[in-house]
This record gives structure tokens, sequence and C-alpha cells, in this order.
């Protein structure tokens, strides 16, 4: 039997002759385990914002993007592509041309970035689950058409089945502006509005228009150039190792990101926003496990008679202060795994029920409730913080005030 860890756990829950004792106890305990609720739920609800966010980003960007490192443009058709394309991972292969064009439409225009995609779009995305007016369309045999976010529709005064084109100018490449004639230097095309789409992003919605691939090369004036590659990948591939491959086979000329790097700033925003208020909770946590520095010296007051008795018994010194080392930590041990067990609990029912809503009025936001994800590691680091802050605050009483009033 470890008997520091059993003369420990008696004294956590015998009652003391003070009952001033039992209450700071109970006190530490209770803001421990209202602390590390705070720090689940906190964390889980920024998991499920992650998740939120990615969701939206789902929906426009695809699962693979292949960029050049330098330089805008590149040739696909080269035997390297070629390659790329025949992976059987792969299961559709999109091209884009991309860049800042003016869209006016009657008395209105405004910079947006035009994006040239191929027939595989529709595939590479899920296009159709964000339009909230019209439909996905690129061309038919009489017109090409576009589709608009919902912000730059709404800034040029736009929306499908208006009977006028769009106009878009894109500046001539390699060619000096004419100033005594500044239209002729700029190509021009025109395209139809098909659809309006809705992400929710700003950067979306209110800056990018979808166009054929066909129309956008004739607007820059390019023949087979391409500013990216779009991948979808096959049913249950693994998108790690076809990274891998395709890096493997275009070498370091190209950047082969997921959707998790092609909105990089965005995430790691998210990230810093939620390790920073796990910074904030565990400081709210270090102040009440102080709590545990007042609960230990008046037990080690009250005790010095039993100190007493197990010294003349034989105990060590290093014993004794194991005793109280094992009191400290059982207070915030117990604390953190009620306080996770609650938090788990919490966290499932909003999962479930939506108890906490965003706000009053339906509809009012993307979603209705607080989004929620538990994940495994952050119940850990929950109580491998707690853990540790505990072992800290429970050392000085020990170390230091017990050299005092044991000797």
């Amino acid at each position: 039997m470890n008997v520091p860890f059993y003369i420990a756990r008696r004294y956590l829950f015998s009652k003391k002759s003070h009952n001033a004792i039992n209450i700071i106890s109970m006190v530490c305990v209770c803001g421990v385990v209202i602390a590390t609720i705070a720090v689940v739920c906190a964390l889980s609800v920024f998991n499920g914002f992650n998740d939120l966010v990615a969701g939206m980003f789902s929906s426009f960007d695809p699962e693979l993007k292949i960029s050049p490192r330098t330089g805008k443009v590149f040739d696909p058709t080269t035997a390297e592509f070629q390659k790329v394309k025949q992976l059987p991972d792969i299961a559709y292969f999109g091209e884009v041309l991309q860049d800042n064009a003016l869209v006016r439409y009657h008395d209105r225009q405004d910079i947006a970035i035009i994006k040239g995609v191929d027939d595989n779009f529709s595939h590479l995305t899920q296009i159709d689950s964000i339009l909230i007016d019209g439909s996905f369309i690129l061309k038919d045999e009489v017109a090409d058409y576009a589709t608009l976010g919902v912000g730059l529709s709404s800034k040029l005064g736009a929306k499908p089945g208006f009977a006028s084109p769009l106009e878009i100018y894109v500046p001539k490449r390699d060619e000096k502006v004419n100033l005594s004639n500044p239209a002729s230097s700029f190509n021009q095309e025109y395209a139809y509005i098909g659809g309006v789409f809705l992400i929710n992003q700003q950067v979306y919605d209110e800056g990018y228009m979808i166009l054929p691939l066909s129309l956008v090369r004739q607007l820059l004036k390019y023949d087979k150039e391409v500013s990216s590659i779009e991948l979808k990948l096959a049913d249950g591939a693994d998108i790690s190792s076809v990274r891998k491959q395709i890096k493997a086979i275009l070498g370091d000329q190209f950047t082969v990101q997921d959707r998790y790097e092609q909105q990089e700033a965005s995430f790691k925003m998210m990230q810093v926003e939620k390790w920073m208020t796990f910074l904030i909770l565990s400081f709210i946590l270090t102040i009440a496990l102080f709590n545990v520095v007042g609960s230990l010296s008046m037990l080690m007051i009250e005790k010095k008679d039993d100190v007493r008795t197990l010294r003349n018994m034989g105990a060590s010194d290093s014993l004794i202060r194991r005793i109280f080392l094992f009191e400290g930590w059982m207070i915030s041990g117990f604390g953190a795994l009620i306080g996770i067990v609650i938090g788990l609990v919490l966290c499932l029912l909003q999962q479930t029920y939506g108890i906490i809503k965003l706000g009053q009025t339906a509809g009012a936001f993307i979603i209705d409730a607080y989004p929620v994800r538990v994940i495994f590691t952050d119940l850990l680091t929950a109580f491998i913080t707690v853990a540790a802050i505990g072992f800290m605050a429970a050392w000085y009483p020990v170390h230091y005030l017990g050299k005092k009033w044991f000797n």
C-alpha cells in the first residue's frame, strides 16, 4: 500500500476539526471544476467554429490545388502534369486561370477576381450548394455566363435573368497605356449573369466571379496557360499520400495545398484565437488553484500532532512531504476530472440539442446555436494543465512552509 497516498486520501475526505478548512477545500475543488469546464467548453466551441469555416471553404475550394512557386501561369500540358492526371486517386482534374479585372454593368463598376474554370469545376467543388439565385452555368450555344458572389452582385446591381450582359475589362499584357485613347489598352469581353453564390466569406462573396476558362483566356490572351490546377480525389483516397506523389512528380517548382493551406491565414488566426483564449483561462485556473496554498497551509497547521506521531513511528521528512503533496495533487486532480466530465456532458448536450443560441432571432446567423466539437487532445491538454499548475501550487506550502512548521 502507498502510505502517503492512503493518508492523503483520508485527509481529503475526512472531516476536519475546523470547519473553515473543509469550506476552503471545497471552494478550491469547485474553483478548479468551474475553470476546467470553461477550458473544455471554450476549446470545443473553437473547434466547432473551425469546422464550420472549413465547411464553408469546402464549397468553393478544391481538395488539392497545384500552383507555381514563381510566376503567374504555367503550361498544364507537360508530361509531368499528364502523370499527375493519370494517378489512380485523382477523380477530377480542373484547369483554372485567375486574375483581376474591371467589371461593369450599366453605370456601376467594380474590381473583381475573375476565375476561369472548365467543365469539371462543378465536380471539384460544391458550387450548387451555395447558389442563392439562378443556376451554375458556364456557357451555352449562344453566350458565356458569369456566376457572381452576392456582394459583387449587389454592388453592380446585377442579377440572373437580366437582359444586359456584364462588361469585363482586362489591361493588355506587355503593352503601355495609350494616353490618347485609354480604352484601346484594354481587352473586353461580355458575359451574361447565370447565378449568384453566398459563402458568408467576404473575400469570396464580394470579390469573386466565375467565368468559362475559354473566355478568360481570350481576355488575357493565353493559349493553354493556367494559373492553377484543382483536384478532387477519389473516395477513400489519402490526401497526404496523394500530395507526396504529386510533389515527387512535379518537384519544387510547384506547391500542392490542401484546403487548410489554401486558407492558411484564416485558419491560423482561428488557432491563435483558440490558444490565446486557452492561456487566459489557464491564468484564471492558476488563480483558482492558489486556493490550494491556503488549504494545504491550514491543513498542515491542523495536522501538526499527526506529523509528530508519524515521526515518532519512524516516518521520514520526505514521506511527510509526499503526504501533503498528494493532498494538493488530489484537490487539483479530482477537480480536473470532475470538470472534464461535466464539460464533456455540456458539450455533448450543446452538440445534440443546441441549447445556447447565437441570437434570439432564428436565421440571423449562419447557424442558430454555437457549434461544438470535442477533441480528445484538448481534454488531455486541459487535464495536464490543471495537474501541472496544481503541482506547482502544492509545492510551495509543502517544501517551504513545511520546513518552518514541522521542524
